[in-house]
């Protein structure tokens, strides 16, 4: 019986299983074993024992019909090399209406009375310790608020900030009287 196995290039993503496409589970092993020691010589020598890594991009088309692209987690690339922060940064997606703007923030884990969430015209903060992490975030917002206008609500780990877009003042006409 000849040996179908082959030696595995891991620099190809897409050469993990060889040609039997359900591969061997020991290969698949082997393989996530070799891409773990590579990101664990990657900068992330320093990691405490148990402490999770998060890094995730959120990918959606803006409003001007661009895409944006938003990254998340508590692993923050330097130039150095990845760096993991003391806190986790949450997945959120703001939502622009005409006279409204929403945030909503993931915050698994977090029990909804130690969410602190502070507020500027422009810009949103949420700090939330959690079971498995503490998170952070300052959002930047597309449009002035009316911080006095917020309210939020959290459900089953997610969160949700509306805030009062403020009232753009209206051009009044006045006469002016000619001397």
């Amino acid at each position: 019986m000849a040996d179908r196995k082959k030696k595995r290039n891991f620099g190809d993503p897409f050469d993990f299983f060889g040609d039997d496409v359900f591969g061997d589970f020991d290969d698949i092993r082997r393989v996530m074993d070799e891409l773990m020691k590579r990101a664990m010589g990657a900068g992330f020598s320093d990691l405490k024992s148990g402490e999770p890594l998060v890094f995730g991009v959120n990918m959606r088309v803006g409003p001007d019909g661009k895409p944006v692209i938003q990254q998340f987690g508590n692993v923050k690339p330097t130039i150095k090399g990845p760096m993991i922060a003391d806190k986790r940064e949450p997945l959120v997606d703001v939502i622009e209406r005409e006279d409204s703007i929403t945030v909503i923030v993931e915050l698994p884990g977090v029990d909804k009375n130690r969410i602190k969430l502070n507020t500027t015209d422009r810009t949103l903060t949420i700090s939330a310790p959690g079971e498995e992490a503490d998170f952070y975030k300052e959002v930047k917002l597309p449009a002035a608020v009316d911080s006095k206008s917020a309210k939020a609500s959290c459900k089953n780990g997610v969160l949700e900030v509306c805030l009062q877009k403020k009232e753009k003042s209206k051009p009044k006409a006045e006469s002016i009287p000619i001397e």
